[in-house]
């Protein structure tokens, strides 16, 4: 295999196609699908994961995420549809199951949702079968299944009760069903008549109740799987207290009843709705999401947010027009992130919902804006690292490879077919419908300064010295000189339309495939084809020079990659039953990708291999459009009719970049206008003033607020001393108080110690009575206790001679234990410090691996904090910007509203030269059917008269065999017939002859006919120039009379005349149009005479090939004419010869009757016979 490998770098897109495909697996981290993959985007690292799809789908067509937000469950479509459960906690996102419906034959499963506990799964087939089945994942095992819907009323949700494992709830047009399993069954639980409503959404609230959107903008209720009531979306009143309770649910929460459900109004459809822990929020209408907040007795509209309108968007589609297609809330309820049925994904901090609560909230870029629709072009610069992209979404965009993110776009009437970067990255062409346009990409718009009058330029290149472009319309390409902008060449050769182009490094030489099978190699200065190489079976899509320019890469319908030199193709490479659509040579030249029509690409070493070697990679999920290689081989751009653009970086199979012999520098220059950079000094002369002014006008303040504080300081210092002189005098006072209280307390303090010295006395004597009646009870108690304490004695004295004795036998038991323990412990002691130096050894072990780990997070910390800071710069320079962009928009409103009227003046005259075409292209039609039907005609006859002619061959042969019987008999009439036949061959020439002079004069009248029909086109032609010129005057006389107002306004007169000069006078570019249109008419009068000369040698063959076609259909006339005859003649004979048999039979008869009559006479019966066997 080959030595290069790519690995994807970022993507940027989004399926829409498929159902809930944006789910939060952390609090950081979204799933949703691009192409072929599956994409874990980072919202705040902006890194991604990519988990492919399988080879063989045919796509995805929903997602489902576990409770628990580990599994992620993907539904692919194909000859036999398949679930596939990916584990999103390991690195690569490891396939666990592969799920499909056993053996019915399912092609999709549209709807997939994951149990509480994450044990089941549950599919929705598609039409119009609409099964539902229950597996047991884990096991790869079918538990049960039901058809819960018939084939013209469609699912669109299904989901599990998140307060139970085996209740499922299945909403579509017309239905809504609740089941439960049990017994291996699915069994419907509820009933409800809701046959006329047609369900968008629905969502768990409770155990028991389910909350659904309708697309008329209703929101019902359903309780036990019984519809209760709707909750009115407009009100945003709190319901009353219990007198109002009553009216409120009148009003908020009234009973819907099933005989009314068809006279709901009809409001913005419910496509997405969502419960969260303080309610519920839902999409109401385009653009809009509303928060329902639950209270006692209902739900209360609490907030609405909405997509803010972009100010790079046409008016044909605004971004507050899309409609929400998903909704998903981060697991701590921090962030809502949606989807939209353009391709879009925003999200909202729900933090900043609860803040800024009188606020309007809009919703903000997931990651960047994305194309909504097929991309058609993509070319990268040298000088930048940048990329542009063109789509049928009508937006033109530029994107940084380097650092992933979209540098500028902007959005226009019409749809853009191609586009080409100028290789210093400041100039950009862009292929439109009706012209292609030469813009400058400034620094925050693209803006065009030249126009080219090419309709539908589907491929344009710049040469790599950037000092031309190529263009193609039609089979025709146009080359142009980016600093003149005159045309230079037009090469013609095509017969098909053009396909792909190329120049070479040296852009001496340009290559181009198209339609009709051609490959052609041009030379750039004189015009000329240097080598060519056609194949009419195979309509190429994709050309590409190698990497030494000296061979030629090509790709088509015929599933080979051809390479050609010199007009030969040396080496093919045969494919699957998939077509390469585009190809891409590394300018190292190891390496060959292509692109295929399922949307994979395909790394082919190089030089070619002769068998089939590549390495796959699962990328879009629809026909590759454009692959380009940047200048560095680093990376590899791809695009596709699935509107994503995907990054993938090209390393070696050790994963290091790829070394080029190049040296590139990118640079950091930008375009900005002369009228930008004078209103950007004119800002800041403007804001200098204004400092200047608001500096004075401070210190004016500053000096006033001074005099201001020191007059209310005055004030204060003298309220303060009233103050404290006021406090002194209270002071005073309450010492003279103080020295009178302190008096009272010595006379009554004295009075209290003689009362408690009296007491004290009367309680000593009481005490010493008392003590000496305990005395006298102690001594008895001392004589009791020298009596208890003798008696201790002995007892002690018998007791420890009993104990000595027990410890002695204690004693040696326990010193017969104590060897063997020190034994034991003389054991352990030596396992413990075996096991201590294990231990030792593995701490120094771990301690080296938390020393490497920690380098490790080290090192990762201080890339990340790196990165912050690089974001923080590229943030910072963000903000200048959009402060430009709001100087730049005022403007752009202006040149809008002029470019409109341009344009709509353009269409009507474009509308008139489209009618008049038309009217010419069904006159073609009309001609060549009748042409097409002649030539049927004509074939019908000429088979028919070949089945006449075996028809008479085999007449002939059969009339061959009689006529050797009947020769004998026809001798004596030849003669006669002979005669006869002469005279047919005279009036049979005289027949054919007639013909051809007849043939000849329809020749004649259809010549005629034609050359009429010519005439009268040029003749038309020649009336639109009149007309056209007729218009001309009449514009440049009512100029005249506008310039005639200015006469006596020199300086004005002056302009307007040289206005109406460089209007109306031919510059050198007339005489080029001049020249070009007298080349066309040149081309046109020698394609006319060739095709005349054509159809003339044509009606020449026709007219032998009748002549002898005529002599061959007269000779087998005469021949069947003579047939014919002799066969009337022998009938005739056959008769006569019959008749005579009949008589000799009667003679006969009448002989035998007589011969046995008469029985002697025999002789002369039998000479009868005889003669009758002559005859």
């Amino acid at each position: 295999m080959t030595t290069v490998v790519a690995q994807t770098h970022f993507v940027f897109g989004l399926r829409k196609d498929v159902a809930n495909n944006l789910c939060f697996c952390d609090e950081q981290t979204v799933v949703f699908p691009c192409g072929n993959n599956c994409v874990c985007y980072n919202t705040v690292q902006r890194c991604q994961r990519l988990i492919p799809g399988s080879e063989n789908s045919q796509g995805m067509r929903a997602l489902a995420i576990s409770a628990n937000r580990r599994y992620l469950a993907v539904s692919e479509c194909g000859e036999k549809a398949t679930i596939t459960v990916f584990d999103l906690q390991h690195e690569q996102g490891r396939k666990r199951k592969v799920l499909t419906a056993g053996r019915m034959l399912v092609q999709e499963f549209v709807c997939v949702a994951f149990s509480p506990d994450s044990k089941y799964l549950i599919g929705q087939t598609g039409g119009p079968e609409w099964m539902l089945i229950f597996w047991l994942w884990e096991k790869q095992k079918v538990l049960a299944s039901v058809t819960t819907s018939d084939s013209k009323k469609p699912v669109t949700q299904i989901s599990f009760n998140p307060y139970n494992n085996i209740q499922l709830c299945v909403s579509g047009s017309g239905v809504f069903k609740l089941f439960r399993y049990s017994e291996g069954t699915l069994k419907q639980s509820s009933f409800p008549k809701v046959e006329t409503i047609n369900f968008l959404c629905h969502t768990w609230l409770t155990v028991e109740q389910v909350i659904a959107g309708t697309d008329t903008g209703r929101l019902l209720v359903f309780e036990s799987g019984d519809l209760r009531r709707e909750i009115n979306t407009t009100s945003k009143a709190v319901p009353g207290q219990s007198d109002s309770q009553s009216l409120y649910r009148q009003v908020e929460t009234r009973k819907v009843k099933n005989t009314d459900m068809d006279e709901a109004l009809t409001v913005s459809r419910i496509t997405a709705i969502l419960s969260y822990s303080k309610g519920f929020m839902c999409s109401m209408g385009p653009g809009t999401v509303c928060l329902f907040e639950k209270t006692e007795d209902s739900y209360r509209r609490s907030r609405e947010i909405q997509i803010p309108p972009d100010p790079y968007s046409n008016e044909m589609s605004p971004a507050e027009s899309q409609e929400i297609d998903t909704m998903c809330i981060s697991p701590a309820e921090e962030t809502l992130a949606i989807s939209t049925d353009q391709g879009q994904l925003y999200s909202v901090s729900l933090s900043s919902v609860d803040i800024n609560k009188e606020e309007k909230l809009h919703f903000e870029f997931l990651s960047q804006s994305f194309h909504s629709k097929s991309i058609t072009g993509l070319s990268i610069c040298l000088r930048k690292p940048l990329a542009a992209t063109s789509s049928l979404d009508h937006s033109v965009r530029i994107w940084n490879y380097e650092t992933k993110v979209l540098e500028l776009y902007k959005e226009f009437q019409e749809e853009a077919y191609s586009v080409a970067l100028h290789p210093t990255g400041l100039f950009i062409l862009v292929g439109f419908s009706d012209k292609l346009r030469l813009m400058n990409l400034v620094i925050d718009d693209i803006r065009t300064f030249k126009e080219f009058t090419l309709r539908g330029c589907r491929e344009c290149a710049f040469s790599h010295g950037g000092h031309m472009f190529a263009a193609v319309n039609g089979n025709v390409i146009h080359i142009y000189s980016v600093t003149s902008f005159e045309n230079i060449l037009n090469l013609k050769g095509h017969n098909g339309k053009v396909r792909g182009i190329e120049w070479s490094l040296d852009d001496s030489r340009l290559v181009s495939c198209g339609m009709d099978g051609a490959v052609y190699e041009w030379n750039t200065q004189t015009g000329k084809r240097e080598s060519e190489s056609v194949l009419k079976s195979c309509s190429y899509t994709g050309v590409a020079f190698s990497s030494d320019c000296k061979t030629i890469l090509a790709v088509g319908t015929d599933l080979t990659l051809k390479e050609i030199q010199d007009c030969q193709v040396l080496r093919e490479v045969p494919a699957d039953e998939v077509a390469h659509t585009a190809v891409a040579v590394s300018h190292s030249g190891r390496v060959v990708f292509s692109g295929t029509s399922s949307g994979s690409i395909r790394a082919i070493k190089y030089p070619l291999p002769v068998q089939k070697d590549w390495i796959t990679y699962q990328a879009h999920c629809g026909p590759v459009t454009k692959m380009v290689i940047t200048f560095d081989d680093q990376f590899l751009l791809t695009v596709s009719e699935d509107g994503c653009l995907l990054m993938w970086k090209i390393i070696d199979k050790e994963g290091r970049g790829l070394k080029s012999n190049r040296q590139i520098i990118h640079t950091e220059e930008i375009l900005v206008t002369k009228s930008d950079m004078e209103e950007k000094t004119q800002n800041m002369l403007e804001l200098k003033m204004r400092l200047e002014e608001l500096q004075m006008e401070n210190e004016y303040q500053l000096r006033l607020k001074d005099i201001h504080y020191n007059e209310k300081m005055k004030e204060i210092s003298d309220k303060f001393t009233q103050q404290i002189e006021s406090l002194k005098t209270t002071q005073q006072a309450m010492k003279t108080e103080m020295e009178k209280q302190e008096r009272e307390h010595q006379q009554s303090s004295a009075e209290v110690t003689v009362k408690h010295s009296k007491e004290l006395e009367d309680l000593e004597l009481s005490y010493s009575q008392k003590l000496i009646v305990e005395h006298e009870r102690y001594q008895d108690l001392q004589h009791e206790y020298q009596r208890m304490q003798e008696d201790n004695e002995k007892q002690r004295k018998s007791a420890e001679e009993s104990k000595i004795q027990a410890l002695e036998e204690l004693t040696q038991n326990y010193e017969a234990k104590l060897q063997e323990k020190t034994q034991h412990l003389a054991r352990c002691q030596e396992d413990a410090q075996q096991q201590i130096r294990e231990f030792q050894e593995i701490i120094k072990q771990v301690e080296e691996d938390e020393e490497r780990m920690i380098h490790d997070i080290q090192i990762k910390y201080e890339k990340k904090l790196h990165t912050e800071k690089e974001t923080n710069t590229n943030l910072k320079g963000e903000t200048g910007i959009m402060a430009q962009k709001f100087c730049s928009l005022q403007k752009q409103t202006d040149e809008k509203n002029t470019d409109i009227k341009k344009l709509k003046q353009e269409r009507q005259r474009l509308l008139g030269l489209i009618r008049s075409l038309e009217s010419d292209i069904e006159d073609l039609k009309r001609q060549i059917a009748g042409h097409e039907k002649t030539n049927q005609d004509k074939d019908k006859t000429i088979s028919g008269l070949k089945k006449k002619n075996q028809e008479l061959e085999k007449l002939k042969f059969v009339l061959d065999f009689q006529l050797n019987k009947l020769k004998n008999q026809t001798e004596p009439q030849q003669d006669d017939i002979n005669e006869k036949k002469e005279r047919i061959h005279q009036l049979e020439e005289e027949l054919v002859q007639i013909d051809k002079s007849n043939t000849q004069l329809k020749l004649t009248v259809s010549d005629l006919r034609l050359k009429l029909r010519t005439r009268d086109k040029e003749m038309h032609k020649e009336m639109q120039k009149v007309k056209d010129l007729e218009t001309h005057l009449q514009r440049l006389k009512s100029d005249l009379q506008n310039c005639v107002g200015f006469i006596q306004e020199p300086r004005k007169l002056k302009n307007s005349v040289q206005m109406i000069y460089a209007r109306y006078v031919p510059q050198t570019n007339a005489g080029e149009k001049s020249s070009v249109d007298d080349d066309i008419q040149r081309a046109f009068c020698l394609q006319r005479d060739h095709l005349e000369r054509t159809v003339n040698s044509l009606k020449m063959r026709l007219a032998k090939s009748a002549e002898e076609h005529e002599k061959v259909y007269v000779k087998i006339m005469k021949e069947n004419v003579a047939l014919i005859t002799e066969i009337n003649e022998l009938r005739k004979e056959l008769r006569l010869v019959r008749t005579q048999a009949k008589d000799y039979k009667a003679q006969l008869a009448t002989y035998k009757t007589s011969n046995r009559s008469r029985p002697n006479s025999e002789e002369g019966p039998k000479k009868e016979p005889k003669h009758e066997d002559a005859n």
